[in-house]
């Protein structure tokens, strides 16, 4: 008999725990010819924003030792594309979608949120809180007073699982994480990338034309997990672990920490098929160990 890899993460039923990054994975349909959409715990689509965004000019990508950097931008089609093209094509997919979010404002999060939650076929909201407030120039996700009011006003605006993504680039993972919680987020996605940056010393200009860029990648890994174990510590709530996973150790590594899900990014971009053979190293796993459910693996971390 096959192990049960299935897990409940925020409400949301999953046939097993992989998910795809958001900004990794496009809308979907650019990865169906390398591998079946069916096979995944989740489906996680790149941040919809309410208007099209084109993102920041190029080059805006860096391979780094045991990494990438990037400085997209947030490129994306925009709502309205989003509901009209792409949500009709994803619909016909069997694993629960959830859509990334993200806005300059709080009134346009909300606004995204209330849109979304109208439409059919999506099973949760992801917010993306990496992104300037228009405001005040801060990052929401690096004030917790901010952070708060953001989720306390979202949550209003929605009755779907609500994720919510948050940033290591900040002093205190915990505090950033029980502002969201306690403001009504139903789940975590952590980590998002660390802030970084390449230099041409032949030009002595920035790799990047942003100058900064997101660091992913096996390079963050050691970080990812030591953030997911101490979050899981410290508050009882489910957790998307994320952070250069790039097989099927990596992703148990994150569940024995605590995560009670993994989502796949910059390893799509090396093999597109990793998400597929993460869930059978998972299954391949479990048969090994003799344990009939994944959940019976997930926070098991022994420290004394």
């Amino acid at each position: 008999m096959k192990p049960d890899l299935s897990v409940e993460l925020a409400g949301i039923r999953m046939q097993n725990p992989v998910m795809t990054a958001s900004g990794t994975f496009g809308y979907g349909k650019e990865f169906v010819p390398y591998l079946d959409l069916n096979r995944l715990g989740a489906l996680v689509v790149k941040t919809i924003t309410l208007e099209p965004r084109a993102g920041n000019p190029p080059p805006r990508i860096v391979e780094t030792p045991a990494g990438m950097l990037n400085a997209i931008g947030l490129q994306n089609a925009g709502l309205e594309a989003f509901l009209q093209e792409h949500l009709p094509y994803l619909r016909q997919f069997s694993p629960p979608l959830i859509v990334n979010i993200a806005g300059g404002s709080i009134e346009e999060f909300t606004q995204l949120a209330s849109r979304l939650s109208q439409a059919e076929g999506i099973a949760g909201l992801e917010l993306n809180i990496s992104c300037p407030n228009l405001v005040d120039g801060l990052i929401f996700g690096t004030d917790a007073r901010l952070l708060s009011s953001l989720v306390r006003q979202v949550r209003t605006a929605t009755p779907l699982p609500l994720l919510v993504k948050l940033t290591p680039n900040v002093t205190d993972i915990i505090l950033m994480a029980r502002s969201a919680v306690e403001a009504g987020a139903d789940g975590l996605s952590l980590i998002n990338t660390l802030l970084g940056m390449a230099i041409d010393i032949e030009t002595r200009r920035p790799k990047l034309a942003n100058v900064t860029g997101g660091l992913s990648g096996p390079a963050i890994k050691p970080v990812a997990l030591r953030m997911i174990y101490q979050v899981a510590q410290a508050l009882t709530v489910p957790i998307v672990g994320m952070g250069g996973i790039m097989s099927a150790q990596d992703a148990l590594e994150f569940l024995i920490a605590g995560a009670q899900a993994v989502a796949i990014g910059t390893a799509n971009f090396i093999e597109p098929a990793s998400c597929i053979q993460v869930i059978e190293g998972l299954e391949s796993y479990l048969i090994e160990h003799q344990m009939p459910r994944l959940r019976d693996l997930i926070g098991t971390l022994i420290t004394d």
